[in-house]
């Protein structure tokens, strides 16, 4: 059995974010809000902790961080897991490493929440893995910057939008202000774990027609047939940081934890 501690951290941080600039190096309670990122996958307990930038502003901030090694990956990659997979191939993992894909912009992502995704790739025997929580209010089901993700009695996805989904006919025809009983809608948590190998495999993967739709990476992975494991996270996951708003609300939530 794969010991618990057994996987990586990996943290794709950009510093050319569109709608956060520079959005690494802005501050979260006076530090550099990937710095509160570090430390949340170093106390996860894995045995490596990497970040993978392209910047070396970004590395610098995290220079005298004990712990964290820094991978200087191509500014061109389109995406995160196309810079994760630099950072696999940097760092030398074998493919059949648990990486954990932490974003940049997670200043509060529970360590017990990376630990599960981790376990959770391992069990499933999926080649990737992640995590959702319960969505109590209409608001956060109709946001499309929420998205949504149904999963099979398996544990496994069928499918990530950003639409409200599944839509509960009969109870949104009388209203839809309400949600009706039931535990059936899901908030997709915007972490993953996958095996080295299969990282690699993925960020050659064509984009799919799915993917170009809902603009979601990891629909490409369903439409080329392949198993996401889903685990409910084992405590709130607050949001990530995405926007100027964003980053103020954590700046708030920051101060609360702190009082």
């Amino acid at each position: 059995m794969t010991p618990s501690n057994d996987f990586v951290v990996a943290i794709p941080a950009r510093h050319a974010a569109t709608r956060l600039p520079g959005k690494p190096l802005r501050p979260l309670g006076g530090e550099p809000l990937v710095l509160h990122v570090a430390r949340r996958a170093l106390a996860a307990g894995a045995r490596e902790v990497w970040l993978a930038t392209d910047d070396a502003r970004v590395a610098d901030a995290l220079a005298d961080v004990a712990g964290i090694q820094v991978a200087m990956t191509s500014p061109g990659h389109a995406s995160g897991t196309d810079r994760l997979a630099e950072c696999a191939a940097i760092a030398g993992w074998d493919a059949s490493t648990v990486v954990v894909n932490l974003q940049g912009d997670e200043p509060f992502a529970p360590p017990s929440g990376i630990r599960t995704v981790a376990r959770t790739l391992i069990d499933s025997g999926a080649p990737m893995a992640t995590l959702a929580e319960p969505i109590a209010d209409t608001e956060t089901l109709f946001d499309p910057n929420t998205v949504k993700l149904v999963r099979a009695d398996s544990g496994d996805a069928l499918y990530f939008s950003r639409a409200p989904l599944p839509w509960p006919r009969d109870a949104f025809a009388r209203d839809r202000g309400v949600l009706p009983p039931g535990d059936h809608w899901l908030r997709h948590i915007g972490i993953y774990a996958y095996r080295a190998g299969f990282l690699q495999a993925f960020a050659k993967m064509p984009p799919g027609t799915l993917e170009r739709v809902e603009s979601l990476e990891q629909l490409r992975v369903l439409e080329a047939g392949h198993r996401i494991a889903v685990a409910l996270a084992p405590e709130p996951f607050p949001p990530g940081v995405d926007t100027p708003e964003d980053l103020a609300r954590a700046e708030a939530r920051l101060r609360e934890t702190r009082a």
